[in-house]
Parts: C-alpha cells; sequence; structure tokens
C-alpha cells in the first residue's frame, strides 16, 4: 500500500493542485489507517479491504475522536480509494458504503469589537517582526483570510493603492477582497521597514530580500515565508494577555470579521464572497450567531422580556 500511497500524494499535488496542508491531511490519515490495517491483519496490502475493514477502523476512531475527525478521516480514505479506481487498481470502493457521521452543530468563536481593537495595538515598537505582526493581525480581521490563504500571499497579491487583495483559496479558487485603511497603513509600515531598514538586510539570510513580486508577502526573520504554525503561535501568545476568556486563533479572527460585518448590516451573499465560501448555507451559520446575540441581548434589556416574578 506504501507505494500507492505516493502516488495518491503526487496526484494531490500535481493533478488535484491541492494545498500543502491539505495533502498533509491526507497523507496523515491514510497512514494512521495503514498503521491500523498492518496492526489488524500483519499487513497493509489493498486486495483483501472491504467495506467490513473501512468500518471496524473508523468503529475504532469514535472512541477516541470527534465526529468532524472521523468524518475527514473517512473522507480521506473514500479519496484515495476513488483515485485507486480511476488508475485501475481496483474495481470498486470499499469506503463507499460506509456512513460519514454526522458532525457535530458547533457555533464560531469570535471576539467582540473592544476586543479586536485591543488585539491590534499589542505589537508595539518599531521592529520588523512587531509590525509584521501588526500588520498580519489587522489583515485577519480586516479582510477575514484563512491562515492558509494569509502564509500563501505574494507580493503582487496585494494592492495597496486600490485597497484590493487576491487570495487563492479552497480549491484553488481566487477572489478578490477589500482591505480596509487600518490594514493598508499596517502592510505600508511593514513594507517600508522590511524592504528600505536600516538592519533588515542582516536579519534576512542568506542573502539581501529582493524587491521581487513573487515573493512572499509575509517573511520570516531568516527571509523566508511564514509558516502556518508560526502564524498559530504567535496571535495566542498575543492573545493571552488579553481578558477575553477564550481561545483565540486565527480562525477566530475569521469568524469575527465576518460576525461584525454581519451585525452592522452587512449582505450575506457579500460576507459570502469575502470569505470564499462555496456555499451560502456554511455562511448563514453566522445568522444564527448573531440571532443568539440579538436575542441575549433582548432578554437582558427589554423590560417585558422576562416575568417580574409578581
Amino acid at each position: 500500500m506504501k507505494e500507492f500511497l505516493k502516488s495518491f500524494e503526487e496526484y494531490l499535488k500535481v493533478e488535484k493542485n491541492r494545498s500543502p496542508h491539505t495533502v498533509e491531511a491526507y497523507t496523515r490519515d491514510l497512514s494512521q489507517f495503514q498503521a491500523f490495517l498492518t496492526r489488524e491483519a500483519g499487513g497493509d496490502g489493498i486486495t483483501g479491504i472491504d467495506h467490513l475493514t473501512v468500518r471496524r477502523y473508523i468503529g475504532s476512531l469514535y472512541k477516541k475522536e470527534k465526529k468532524s475527525s472521523v468524518g475527514r478521516k473517512l473522507a480521506s480514505i473514500r479519496s484515495f480509494f476513488d483515485f485507486m479506481i480511476k488508475k485501475g487498481y481496483m474495481a470498486n470502493n470499499p469506503a463507499g458504503m460506509v456512513s460519514i457521521p454526522k458532525r457535530e452543530k458547533t457555533l464560531p468563536s469570535f471576539i467582540s469589537v473592544d476586543e479586536a481593537f485591543a488585539l491590534m495595538e499589542v505589537p508595539q515598537g518599531p521592529s520588523l517582526g512587531k509590525v509584521r505582526d501588526r500588520a498580519i493581525l489587522e489583515l485577519f480581521y480586516s479582510c477575514g483570510l484563512r491562515v492558509s490563504e494569509l502564509v500563501g500571499l505574494d507580493r503582487n497579491d496585494i494592492d495597496l493603492k486600490e485597497g484590493v487583495l487576491k487570495v487563492l483559496g479552497k480549491g484553488s479558487k481566487e477572489r478578490i477582497v477589500p482591505i480596509g485603511e487600518k490594514a493598508v497603513s499596517a502592510i505600508e509600515k511593514y513594507l517600508k521597514v522590511r524592504d528600505q531598514g536600516s538592519g533588515i538586510r542582516d536579519q534576512l539570510h542568506p542573502a539581501p530580500y529582493t524587491l521581487h513580486p513573487n515573493r512572499p508577502l509575509f517573511l520570516n526573520l531568516r527571509g523566508g515565508r511564514l509558516t502556518q504554525r508560526s502564524v498559530e503561535r504567535f496571535v495566542k501568545k498575543y492573545t493571552s494577555g488579553l481578558a477575553v476568556g477564550k481561545k483565540v486563533t486565527p480562525h477566530s479572527l475569521r469568524h469575527t470579521f465576518a460576525t461584525h460585518l454581519l451585525d452592522n448590516g452587512a449582505d450575506l451573499r457579500g460576507i459570502q464572497e469575502m470569505l470564499g465560501h462555496a456555499s451560502l448555507s456554511t455562511t448563514q451559520k453566522y445568522t444564527h450567531l448573531s440571532m443568539d446575540r440579538l436575542m441575549a441581548v433582548y432578554d437582558k434589556a427589554h423590560p417585558k422580556a422576562k416575568s417580574s416574578g409578581q
């Protein structure tokens, strides 16, 4: 099975043009399935795999995984066997008869407007790292980007004069997103410090950074492209000092962007386009979120909302 997994990985990268993050997730899921086959059957061949084998594996996951994780792992297995059928190695998909578990309905986490404004002010100082981090936080809140989209940005993807950003989203779909003035200003400051500031060339190792349009927009201090993990780490660091009482991630800032737009009267279709959601139903969860908040405010503030107890 190992050689087929390698071919599947190349297929995802070359033919399907999946992001590195997606390829890594598929590879990890299938490696776990391969390990299960080795433990259960003493081998990892594919000829003896049927829907009962897949069902046993999925059943074993329920003891330790969330339903969303189990569903993703099953989807990875289905995609792998679809690839095997396409390439003529198998006649049918043994995972096709296994039901995907219903996902738990969870409302997205977000922070308030005041908390968002406070977060933007946390990175202080003239250093390259601080002005870069401030620009990234402003861009997250201004555009609602996925972290994978942000680290994938190149210099020529952003037009600061027009205030727009070209984003390559899921499924390699491009979209144009407006950038707010605060984010534009923060990015302009970052670019100035990065490209012209004193000492920057010493920080960017091994060679001085050149103003090439296809170079990454956001760099680490060694001159390479920032990783998702690095961004997640510093967002956690900056939010740890805020009294928000919740875990804040780059994805939380994406939810915050959408929720604040909806709260201030933005059109749901417009929010869908800016977030890059393929389906409007995905965006509609913010409607439920805002309605829950509206009802909480009503119950608290309206004199007739609750019984007076008399």
